[in-house]
């Protein structure tokens, strides 16, 4: 386990060694568990009762020799239970719960993918260190199939029940129906969530990939859902003449290349008693305040490898994942909205949800 260093801590030589060995052993797990993820190897295993190599691999439907050496390093990383006297591995159901796709309390195992989607463009990010500008999207290969995956476990899972009740009165105004519209929707996993659970509502998804929009208009089509809006659009492009009751953005703010631009055109396509509904990194903006926190080099990581690269790419502001709290409400503020409050859920260790009032 990678122990937290605060400020006031000074390691000996022999404790900063383990602990690097520490962070080279737990980066190392983390491309594996991706890995497991991917292959659902790890998903398999919970149906099994302990078993072999050929058992697992056979099951599994993949190499047997790949499987082995993947056992070695969740067995020596103390993920995977091994039996030495019988040759057999097992997942416990303590720990299966936080590493499947099922019955998990958090899939763990689906956000190691962001390592090695990460780790792609190492070498364009070390020339924007040397030489300034970004990296842009195209280059961020599964950047959109993880980040649906990632956004279904952290937000739409708990949107119904959890984060919409976090507005007073909207599950009402909800299910007697308003207009809504969802910026950066990426694949439109949280519109057509909503909008199969309140048919009388109008949902709008906007996002500038092509991609992530053929991926919404078809999984809206699966569901069902009639009432849903998807197209490719620019948030700053937006028609002020047309106005939503609620508008929400889900991790997409601090990426834009003009994110005060951006939620001031949020502010200007609202209804005089329109509410705007934010989720984004539970941060705050000094740095002196994220120290010691559990996510936070994970996080600032995430920032410095796409969202600060991302927004500098298109000549923005860069402003990145770990703009904080503080920060956001001042933006919020400034572009016009009257009242800003900033809740959390007692699950969510990794969010912030603001509820900006245009009028209030």
């Amino acid at each position: 386990m990678i122990h937290n260093i605060h400020k006031e801590e000074t390691l000996s030589n022999n404790d900063f060694s383990q602990y690097l060995i520490d962070i080279i052993n737990a980066g190392s797990l983390s491309i594996m568990l991706s890995i497991g993820h991917r292959t659902r190897i790890i998903d398999v295993m919970t149906q099994l009762p302990p078993s072999t190599v050929q058992e697992i691999a056979s099951k599994s439907n993949l190499n047997e020799r790949y499987v082995k050496e993947w056992l070695g390093a969740m067995v020596t990383g103390r993920i995977v239970d091994y039996d030495s006297s019988t040759n057999k591995f097992s997942l416990s159901k303590e720990k299966a719960q936080f590493l499947t796709r099922e019955n998990s309390i958090y899939n763990f195992a689906a956000s190691m993918q962001w390592i090695p989607v990460l780790s792609q463009v190492e070498d364009e990010i070390i020339s924007c260190f040397n030489n300034g500008g970004g990296v842009p999207y195209s280059s961020y290969k599964r950047f959109h199939e993880v980040m649906a995956e990632e956004s279904y476990q952290t937000v739409v899972v708990v949107l119904v029940d959890h984060i919409l009740p976090l507005v007073p009165n909207l599950i009402d105004k909800l299910k007697n129906g308003i207009k809504v519209l969802d910026i950066g929707c990426g694949k439109g996993k949280a519109v057509n969530v909503m909008a199969n659970h309140f048919k009388n509502s109008n949902f709008y998804g906007y996002d500038l990939s092509q991609e992530a929009i053929e991926g919404a208009k078809k999984e809206a089509q699966m569901m069902g859902n009639s009432n849903t809006f998807f197209k490719v659009q620019d948030i700053l492009g937006l028609n002020f003449d047309e106005k939503y009751d609620l508008i929400t953005a889900f991790d997409a703010i601090h990426d834009q290349p003009d994110p005060y631009s951006v939620l001031r055109s949020i502010y200007n396509s609202l209804d005089d008693k329109g509410i705007f509904l934010m989720q984004d990194i539970l941060a705050s903006t000094p740095l002196k305040d994220n120290i010691g926190q559990p996510l936070e080099p994970f996080l600032y990581t995430i920032s410095c490898l796409h969202c600060v690269s991302v927004s500098l790419s298109q000549n923005g502001a860069g402003l990145g994942a770990m703009w904080g709290k503080e920060k956001a409400a001042e933006m919020l503020n400034d572009a016009g909205f009257k009242n800003v409050e900033v809740k959390k859920l007692t699950h969510d260790f990794q969010n912030y949800y603001y509820i900006a009032y245009k009028n209030k």
